[in-house]
């Protein structure tokens, strides 16, 4: 899975999302990058993004996770993660074909090599690892996204709901970090 900040920080938040999702592209306008100042870009936290798409409601939240998994193998997820949800408008409601050739257009803006990223977002490569996050994501008891843990394996992980405000996501962490 897709990893934003260093490998050995501390704390985990494991967010399980989907591109297509309102309350998902609110949380990573508003809250994700005060959580990347305080603490991301510290050292002490990594986000792991894993997809939750609720494909009955967004058609087209497969196609954009496999678009930022291709950007993965370039080693540009954060970008095209980050020009997913703050265009979510533009292709939200467009056709899957449609919103293709703008998945194919961020490529180009974040300078993927086109070819490699073209052919990456037309094969069926990632479904298997979505659908793998999917099926985690419910034994977890995910229902809805954003859904967040926050932890690490020696720890624990405390579960949020939601797109929540920064202050509910520092108060976990920094008492987590005490610890």
């Amino acid at each position: 899975d897709p990893v934003i900040g260093s490998q050995d920080a501390a704390i985990t938040i494991i967010e399980f999302s989907d591109f297509q999702c309102p309350f998902c592209a609110r949380f990573h306008i508003q809250t994700l990058p005060i959580i990347m100042d305080e603490y991301i870009n510290e050292g002490k936290v990594k986000l792991v993004f894993r997809d939750f798409p609720i494909q009955s409601i967004h058609p087209n939240a497969v196609p954009a996770s496999v678009a930022a998994e291709c950007a993965n193998e370039q080693e540009k997820f954060k970008e095209m993660h980050d020009i997913l949800f703050e265009r979510q408008n533009e292709w939200n409601n467009q056709k899957t074909s449609s919103a293709m050739e703008l998945f194919n257009q961020y490529a180009r803006e974040i300078e993927l090599k086109q070819e490699q990223f073209e052919s990456c977002l037309t094969s069926a490569k990632y479904v298997e690892e979505i659908q793998k996050d999917l099926n985690d994501g419910r034994t977890y008891g995910i229902t809805g996204t954003p859904g967040f843990f926050i932890g690490n394996d020696e720890i624990g992980f405390v579960e949020l709901k939601g797109a929540q405000p920064f202050e509910s996501f520092k108060k976990v962490i920094d008492s987590q970090l005490k610890n």
